[in-house]
């Protein structure tokens, strides 16, 4: 009896559920629960796939932008070694003269510039010229003359005429008629003084000038190798000419500006005796006597350039057609003045390693124009990756717009729990 009645209240509450269910009509509910499902899951599943779609998109910018960094750096590096090549070849040839008067001072040998020293007759130039010219080797025996290397003019050599004359404007005439003496000694031989600290005309340089008839007038520049202070950094490796290995300058965008060219003082030539260990320290003229006289000072093609790279030019600069930055903030305007002193033209036989740089300049260069190609490329794939990742996203989050209106709508369907 027990058995049967346990049985039939088993089944009784397992009708009174049902029938609870019904009651409470979740019918419905029910089908609403199992399709949310299904949909819940395909929202997972095409939320997943268009994160992950994102995503790969994200990756592909950055390999695309990594690869273009890196090829731009690999660009300025070829850049900088194609300028200094092009230093060492002497092609800079970018701009005729402002002005052709000056044609005649074309072609300047080192005779030319003598000459043109003479005529300053009452520089202490133009008595050592004059004292060089009428003694010969003898001159340098001269106990006040015997330290003096030369004159700055006549140091150093400059390929390009225009170039030689910009810079001996830059410089300046006492500069350029500068004496230039290894140690403080050979300084003092030039001038003595009486115990009042007058000159003393009888000796020295004073003496010298009397006795040819060419009294020395006025003030003149003595520079002393050894008290400069030297460059310190590395050489361009493997040139002969020993070229200082100076930092180009750089834009914001870590690029070279167009139209820079080099700097002055890699674009002098130097004999083979005042390359090396002009000084007791091991100095040459290069990274003593013309960093002192030109620092950093950098060569532009055209005005324009110089003025855009203002922001990168730290020690003065010069364009081909004429334009002088002397300083940061000091402006040389106005026409070019007429030089009369300035360097002489290298002797004319190139360098043996002439062809050899020639080649390197040759293969650099293609180089970096395939360098340049390889950009453009993946610049492009770059920009279309960048516009399907704002096609993805667009589409991303117009499908969460949607997903999230379907779920409030399911939440008013199910209404209150």
């Amino acid at each position: 009896m027990f058995q049967p009645n346990h049985h039939h209240h088993h089944q009784d509450s397992s009708i009174v559920i049902q029938v609870d269910e019904k009651e409470t009509s979740i019918v419905p509910r029910d089908e609403v629960q199992n399709g949310g499902f299904i949909q819940a899951q395909s929202i997972i599943y095409s939320s997943k796939k268009l994160q992950d779609n994102l995503h790969m998109i994200g990756l592909k910018i950055k390999q695309h932008e990594d690869n273009v960094k890196l090829l731009k750096s690999q660009r300025n590096k070829l850049e900088d070694a194609i300028l200094d090549l092009q230093v060492i070849l002497g092609k800079y040839h970018a701009t005729t003269p402002p002005n052709t008067e000056n044609a005649h001072n074309s072609n300047q040998s080192e005779e030319d510039i003598t000459e043109q020293v003479l005529r300053h007759e009452k520089s202490a130039a133009g008595i050592l010229c004059q004292l060089r010219m009428r003694h010969g080797t003898h001159a340098s025996n001269l106990s006040c003359t015997k330290g003096v290397l030369g004159i700055v003019a006549t140091l150093g050599r400059v390929e390009d005429d225009n170039l030689s004359r910009l810079f001996a404007e830059y410089l300046g005439i006492e500069s350029m008629l500068a004496i230039v003496c290894r140690t403080y000694e050979d300084i003092r031989a030039l001038e003595t003084y009486d115990t009042e600290g007058h000159i003393n005309n009888g000796s020295g340089l004073h003496g010298l000038g009397a006795s040819i008839g060419r009294v020395l007038d006025g003030r003149f520049l003595v520079i002393c190798l050894e008290d400069l202070r030297p460059y310190c950094g590395e050489f361009l490796a493997d040139d002969p000419q020993r070229r200082l290995d100076l930092l180009k300058p750089k834009l914001s965008n870590g690029e070279c500006p167009p139209g820079f060219i080099g700097f002055a003082v890699n674009m002098i030539d130097l004999d083979c005796t005042n390359l090396l260990y002009v000084t007791s320290s091991g100095y040459g003229l290069r990274e003593t006597l013309f960093y002192n006289l030109f620092s950093r000072l950098q060569v532009y093609k055209r005005r324009e350039d110089m003025l855009l790279a203002l922001p990168c030019i730290s020690d003065g600069a010069i364009s081909m057609d004429g334009g002088i930055i002397k300083a940061t903030g000091f402006f040389s305007l106005g026409n070019p003045n007429n030089v009369d002193v300035q360097f002489p033209k290298p002797s004319l036989n190139p360098p043996d390693n002439h062809l050899e740089t020639e080649k390197q300049l040759k293969e650099m260069t293609w180089k970096k124009d395939k360098i340049t190609e390889d950009i453009k490329r993946e610049q492009a794939l770059w920009n279309s990756a960048k516009y399907n990742f704002e096609r993805k996203k667009e589409e991303f989050v117009k499908f969460l717009a949607e997903s999230s209106a379907y779920a409030t709508q399911l939440q008013i369907q199910a209404g209150p729990r």
